[in-house]
């Protein structure tokens, strides 16, 4: 499991070419509400992600993802057109720590340690 993301070019606004990703990779357009800077952060493959938090009551439904071209198995010559999301839910902090990817733990506790500062959010359920 991960968060939408996708690289933006150097005069391209971080928070404009987030809610592209979000709309290319969910299907739809991101909520219009309020976002917010969670920060920076390197991933495994070297590339750093700048993510973005809001508060919302955003239901996902069904998921029309972008697709992209993969040789599959490796090798073989065959290239299909595969989906870069095939679902997308809310789920509670527990699970978010064993369903994520490694290197986007970081971006849960600058979640959960801002919704702290917040002060009073509930461990996450509205997630």
């Amino acid at each position: 499991m991960s968060i939408p993301k996708g690289e933006y070019t150097a005069d391209e606004d971080p928070l404009a070419a987030a809610h592209r990703e979000f709309a290319e990779e969910i299907g739809t357009p991101a909520p219009a509400v309020a976002y917010f800077p969670l920060g920076s952060f390197r991933q495994a493959s070297g590339k750093v992600i700048t993510v973005f938090a809001a508060e919302t009551d955003f239901q996902p439904g069904p998921i029309a993802s972008n697709t992209f071209p993969l040789e599959w198995p490796r090798g073989s010559g065959v290239v299909r057109d595969y989906p870069e999301v095939d679902g997308a839910a809310w789920v509670r902090e527990a699970d978010a720590r064993t369903k994520l990817v490694r290197g986007q733990l970081p971006v849960l506790d600058a979640l959960i340690q801002q919704l702290r500062d917040d002060g009073g959010h509930d461990g996450l359920s509205r997630m």
